[in-house]
């Protein structure tokens, strides 16, 4: 039998982004299938004045809090708090920097958001992603030497989200669409620079994507032969060929993430380099 769907309140407090706070609480939350989390985002929160409000809002609707907070005056106000109203509370930081205070032996500066700075690491990102844009679908192939990593794949196989997902690792990206019968511009393939991967997915998966897809009229489509699971496994069967001719790797994204795709991705470049 089947359990009814719960539902939690989940409090995030941060005085920078939250980024690491929503990972953090997505990831334990997504361990519950029959529970789901409403989210409580409150993030640049550096004052007790703005903390008292988040502290009224949390009394309102109890729920489990995590937080990240460096300054330890509000790290405690907000751990007493949590304590008088009987809430469960978690400093997600916290841990992390008691283990590398003890391996390093030097205490933590506590700046907030001492992540986010506008270094060498920032604008690389930055130069990845406009790299990255400016060589979306097969745009720009001559100098496609610049790219770190070339993703090829027929249309739905997630090679644009993909793409930008590893720009914002400073990877710079391109991505080549393979269309059956169509030659791979001789630029990817004489690439000697780029890791070259080709994104698969099942043909049911595709069909699935390329239905939602809102469809442009364009003269001569054919939406039929364009969801169209038979024309669709041939698509696959030319992409396969195509990167085994090459030596390409392959990675089947039926059932992966954005995140988990990438990661398989970057697993691969030790082997490329």
């Amino acid at each position: 039998m089947t359990k009814p769907l719960s539902y939690f309140h989940l409090h995030l407090i941060s005085d920078a982004t939250g980024e690491t706070l929503i990972a953090a609480g997505r990831a334990a939350a997504a361990q519950y299938t029959n529970a789901r989390a409403i989210e409580h985002m409150y993030p640049l929160i550096r004052t007790e004045k703005q903390l008292s409000k988040v502290l009224e809002g949390i009394d309102a609707e109890p729920g489990i809090v995590l937080y990240t907070v460096v300054d330890q005056k509000l790290a405690a106000m907000i751990d007493q708090s949590c304590s008088a109203m009987g809430v469960p509370c978690v400093s997600v930081l916290e841990p992390v920097l008691a283990t590398f205070q003890s391996y390093l032996g030097l205490a933590a500066h506590r700046r907030a958001s001492a992540q986010h700075v506008l270094n060498t690491d920032y604008f690389r990102r930055i130069d990845a992603l406009n790299f990255t844009m400016e060589h979306d679908d097969g745009l720009l192939p001559p100098d496609i030497e610049e790219a770190d990593i070339v993703l090829v794949g027929i249309s739905r196989t997630s090679k644009t989200p993909t793409s930008i997902y590893l720009a914002n690792r400073g990877i710079k990206t391109a991505n080549v669409p393979i269309v059956n019968g169509v030659p791979i511009p001789d630029e990817v393939i004489n690439a000697k620079k780029p890791l070259i991967v080709g994104l698969i997915a099942t043909a049911e998966r595709i069909s699935q994507v390329r239905q939602h897809r809102l469809l442009g009229t364009v003269a001569d489509f054919h939406n039929e032969f364009y969801t169209d699971r038979a024309a669709i496994a041939e698509e696959l069967t030319y992409a396969r060929n195509l990167c085994a001719r090459h030596g390409w790797p392959v990675i089947d994204v039926s059932r992966r993430s954005i995140e988990e795709t990438a990661a398989a991705i970057l697993a691969l470049r030790p082997r490329n380099r």
